[in-house]
């Protein structure tokens, strides 16, 4: 799944510790979602969105191997 997490982290002037406080979970974690390599829970991904005031689709954007748009 893309997102913008890394992008909105900098435009907050958060580090990913900063972040990672305020969401209740692990630097390691907020690095593997920035990365790509771990996608949130549903109840997570909300909690992101509500944090940056933004939708979750705003963030978070499913794409597959098939996916054109």
């Amino acid at each position: 799944m893309k997102n913008k997490l890394r992008v909105l982290r900098a435009e907050y002037d958060w580090t990913q510790e900063d972040l990672a406080k305020k969401l209740g979970i692990s630097r390691q974690a907020v690095i593997a979602i920035e990365k790509e390599k771990y996608d949130p829970s549903l109840p997570l991904a909300f909690k992101i969105a509500r944090l940056f005031q933004k939708s979750v689709e705003d963030i978070f954007r499913y794409e597959d191997a098939g996916d054109n748009g």
